[in-house]
């Protein structure tokens, strides 16, 4: 029998030229893209914002805000990196209380603070290329490959995940 072989041919373009085309366009001018991603984002943050928020919400936050981080370490919206940060570690702490009480709501400067990084989100996507919008998704595609990512997990989960952690840290420098 004959050994497998790990070849595997590319995938071929049909219409490449068209392909290059559609990536030099800003994605405000491709069809109503632009329109159903920012509606997608802002329902997301309506619904959190009201109380009615889920977990899917909550991924669609956070991608956008990742997305919106991409576009500032690639150049577009760097001055407003500490804000993105800030919105972030909001989500993060938003998700985390939500996750214990089952209930995922802001605080006041936390709204403040992800509202502003959804406006920053928004121009960017504006001013952007197709080209670059799929670069940016794949830059934070390969963060959570990567594990650059910090996972949500609930404070008591935290908690007892740094006990563990401490307890073998202990057993690794106790004499044997």
């Amino acid at each position: 029998m004959r050994k497998k072989s790990k070849y595997k041919p590319k995938g071929v373009r049909l219409a490449a030229l068209n392909w290059v085309l559609s990536g030099l366009k800003p994605v405000s001018q491709v069809g109503d893209a632009l329109i159903v991603l920012k509606a997608k984002n802002h329902s997301a943050l309506t619904e959190v914002v009201q109380g009615r928020g889920n977990r899917d919400q909550i991924d669609v936050l956070i991608a956008a805000l990742n997305m919106c981080e991409a576009y500032a370490v690639y150049g577009k919206g760097k001055d407003w990196l500490p804000e993105i940060r800030e919105a972030q570690n909001a989500i993060y702490e938003m998700a985390s209380r939500g996750l214990e009480k089952e209930k995922f709501l802001f605080r006041g400067p936390e709204m403040q603070a992800v509202n502003l990084a959804m406006e920053i989100h928004d121009a960017q996507l504006e001013q952007s290329t197709v080209k670059q919008l799929e670069e940016m998704s794949d830059f934070v595609t390969r963060q959570i490959i990567l594990k650059r990512a910090r996972p949500i997990i609930s404070k008591s989960e935290h908690q007892s995940t740094q006990e563990q952690s401490r307890k073998k840290q202990g057993q690794a420098l106790l004499p044997a």
